[in-house]
């Protein structure tokens, strides 16, 4: 049994499912794929969670693995943002690898 909600909602398949696209998915279709601006899992870590808060990330979750600290809603909006970069590819991923720069100003 996983870790529920007040609700009852299991986390853990939730936690599971980002896990797997963040750590596995993403970075295979990037090795597959040519002109993705990031490869590595962390940056797609970096990239999902930023955009999820529109921020740094680090600003609004206490704990690490960050997605370990999650809500149910939190985690399924990350799934969310995951999906659109596996299902759209380098444009996505582009765009919301500029905004997480953006709002850590590392864009020159």
């Amino acid at each position: 049994m996983g870790q529920e909600t007040l609700g009852g909602e299991d986390l853990s398949e939730l936690r599971e499912a980002y896990r797997r696209k963040v750590n596995e998915e993403l970075p295979e279709q990037a090795q597959r794929s040519d002109g993705w601006p990031i490869h590595l899992d962390h940056c797609f870590g970096r990239v999902v969670l930023d955009n999820l808060f529109e921020d740094e990330w680090y600003d609004h979750v206490d704990g690490r693995p960050a997605y370990e600290h999650l809500s149910a809603r939190e985690l399924r909006a990350a799934i969310d943002i995951a999906d659109r970069m596996l299902e759209s590819g380098q444009p996505v991923v582009e765009e919301l690898n500029e905004n997480s720069l953006r709002w850590r100003d590392k864009l020159d």
